[in-house]
């Protein structure tokens, strides 16, 4: 059985997403130290007792998700972030965080993914996010209505998606950012997007697009998050060829 280490995972890690020049609200990179030596990881959207624990059964050394445990303005350990964090020191699992890292790698980040998965041409970065471009400009092979791209982002997510029609009917160039990201929809429209894609949705994000005067594609925040971990779990199983596995835990957002 492969193993390697933690610390060697750590630094690549660290080095090929360029952890330490990106600026977040996440304290990206290793989290909570486990045990010193992997041979097998798990990947999750997001680190909550469920994906922990099932990280720990599946005997997984490292956990990599997208949405770690701390945020900015955490201080206490306490309630369910004590319980995460006790579960994941008492099966010595280490856990691994890539928030905006993983969203804007040119490789294997969600919006490079994405605009690959749907087969569009990508054609730049905006979405400007403390000091980094997090979001994807793509362009369409052939123009296709904005319904035949609602249909796309179903298809190629497997899950529903919802659309904000307030754009041209038929759309070419689109914009794609993962996660919550309905307020760069101003700003896809002004550099010539006929479409936004992102995940979330929510009341204030309708009169965004509709203000804007571009289409919307909501794939909901999981599903457009899921992208990013499984390029990443492909890549490193090639490059150390220790065992994996995505644990699945969708939240209906």
């Amino acid at each position: 059985m492969k193993t390697v280490t933690r610390d060697r995972l750590v630094k690549y890690l660290d080095e090929y997403l360029d952890v330490a020049s990106i600026q977040d609200d996440s304290p990206n990179g290793l989290q909570v130290q486990g045990a010193a030596s992997v041979d097998k990881l798990a990947f999750a959207v997001d680190a909550s007792a469920q994906t922990i624990g099932a990280a720990a059964k599946a005997k997984a050394g490292m956990l990599i998700v997208h949405h770690g445990l701390f945020w900015k303005g955490h201080s206490q350990i306490v309630g369910s972030l004590y319980k995460r964090v006790s579960l994941l020191i008492r099966n010595d699992l280490s856990l691994y965080a890539a928030h905006i890292p993983l969203d804007c790698h040119p490789e294997v980040g969600n919006n490079a993914q994405l605009a690959r998965l749907f087969g569009f041409e990508i054609t730049g970065r905006f979405a400007l996010y403390k000091g980094t471009d997090a979001g994807t400009l793509s362009r369409a092979p052939e123009p296709l209505t904005r319904e035949a791209l609602r249909k796309m982002v179903e298809k190629t997510l497997g899950a529903e998606a919802d659309l904000l029609p307030f754009g041209p009917a038929r759309v070419r160039k689109v914009g794609i950012i993962s996660g919550d990201a309905s307020m760069f929809a101003e700003e896809a429209r002004r550099l010539g997007c006929d479409a936004l894609v992102t995940g979330e949705t929510s009341h204030s994000a309708y009169h965004l697009a509709r203000d804007a005067g571009i289409n919307v594609v909501y794939g909901g925040h999981y599903a457009t998050e899921t992208v990013g971990l499984h390029a990443l779990e492909r890549h490193l199983k090639e490059k150390f060829g220790i065992k994996s596995r995505f644990i699945p835990a969708p939240t209906g957002y």
